[in-house]
């Protein structure tokens, strides 16, 4: 009896753990029974050993991939059972690439590989709808690969493409997107659409007109398709933080139209902090203010640390805050093209101090027009119409 009560509750145990164990056994077998579990444990086998599938090397080897920089990067991709070389390799040249190109693209994009050659046919297909031809086709896959070779949300893809086309983007535009901007073609197409819908609903409240409404929504997603990716809550509660701030609907749809329609993408306090920044720094009133954010709104969009990194810049070159209040849009240009501009003015004699800071704002193109004009009108002789002729016996 002594002994019987230990092997009692020894036997309870075990039975207990027993117990537990066996969903996770049924499971297991389950997985044992339909194939799942060697599939994943050959995955997990070749991954920790570091085991490489030795035909997908020689297939790479042979159209030339630097296998190296693929073991560096990405080794599990060599891992894998199934892949998909030559017949992507394939696919590509078929399309135009020659073998600098295939073997670039394996290179910057090892999980072309692994791509079933049906969806990668389809995704051609696709985006050949929106390219001239198979050669601008062939760069685009070589400047964007993994921008192609995503294809998880091909029906997505394929339902945006056909929903910007109906909206009257060209193709040229969508091109552009399904490369720089992939992420939107990932959104169910109901999303951009019901994001589309704000945008022209709250356009057409802020007073502009219907007739202009195509021209300023194409030319929004045009420069900054990135603001599909926002919400309609958020679209609205940035609108009304601008109105509490004194703006009317018209400077509102104004600020929205400027920057590439970034406004919409920040949030209240994000704004808040860079108008009491501005406010403090060039001492003004809100009406002031907000004549200085409507000529410049990069003091609206930038935050604090960057706005105080330009302007100390700016402060360091000798330019006074005055100066800034007048010419906000230098706000606009990072610390290296501030720099490179007045290096650039030092070099003629050009003192900001007493010049005006508008040489220093706009495009590339702008500075190097209004550099030249000063440069010239620097070089050029002073004609003294009393001076003695230099004549020599």
């Amino acid at each position: 009896m002594a002994n019987a009560a230990p092997n009692l509750f020894m036997t309870f145990l075990a039975r207990s753990q027993l117990g537990l164990l066996m969903p996770g056994l049924s499971a297991l077998h389950n997985q044992i029974t339909n194939g799942k579990f060697s599939q994943h444990f050959r995955y997990a086998a070749d991954f920790i050993s570091g085991q490489e599938n030795k035909a997908t090397v020689e297939s790479l080897s042979e159209l030339s991939v630097d296998v190296k920089k693929i073991r560096r990067l990405k080794p599990w991709v060599l891992s894998k059972e199934v892949t998909y070389v030559k017949e992507m390799a394939s696919i590509l040249q078929k399309m135009g690439a020659d073998g600098s190109s295939v073997a670039y693209i394996f290179e910057c994009c090892p999980e072309a590989i692994l791509r079933s050659p049906a969806d990668i046919s389809c995704q051609r297909d696709l985006w050949l709808s929106v390219c001239r031809n198979e050669n601008q086709l062939v760069e685009l896959i070589k400047r964007f690969p993994d921008s192609f070779f995503t294809v998880e949300h091909y029906e997505s893809q394929k339902a945006n493409v056909k929903f910007f086309k109906d909206l009257g983007l060209k193709n040229t535009i969508i091109s552009r997107l399904l490369t720089s901007a992939s992420n939107i073609f990932h959104n169910p197409v109901e999303k951009n659409k019901h994001m589309i819908e704000t945008l022209q609903s709250h356009y057409l409240r802020l007073g502009g007109s219907q007739e202009n409404m195509k021209t300023w929504l194409l030319k929004l997603l045009s420069q900054n398709p990135f603001i599909l990716l926002n919400t309609s809550s958020t679209v609205q509660e940035n609108l009304e933080f601008l109105h509490k701030n004194k703006f009317t609907d018209s400077e509102v749809l104004c600020l929205v139209s400027k920057l590439k329609g970034f406004i919409v993408q920040l949030n209240p306090a994000t704004m808040q902090n860079s108008l009491l920044y501005s406010k403090n720094i060039f001492k003004c009133t809100d009406q002031k203010l907000k004549e200085l954010i409507l000529k410049c709104p990069a003091l609206l969009y930038y935050s604090v640390p960057v706005l105080e990194e330009r302007l100390q810049e700016l402060l360091k070159a000798g330019v006074s805050v005055d100066q800034v209040k007048e010419a906000p849009g230098v706000l606009e240009l990072s610390t290296e093209i501030v720099q490179h501009r007045i290096k650039k003015l030092n070099a003629i004699g050009f003192s900001l101090k007493t010049g005006n800071l508008e040489y220093l704002n706009g495009t590339k193109k702008d500075f190097e027009t209004a550099y030249g004009k000063i440069q010239a009108k620097r070089e050029r002789p002073v004609f003294n119409p009393v001076a003695p002729l230099n004549i020599e016996d």
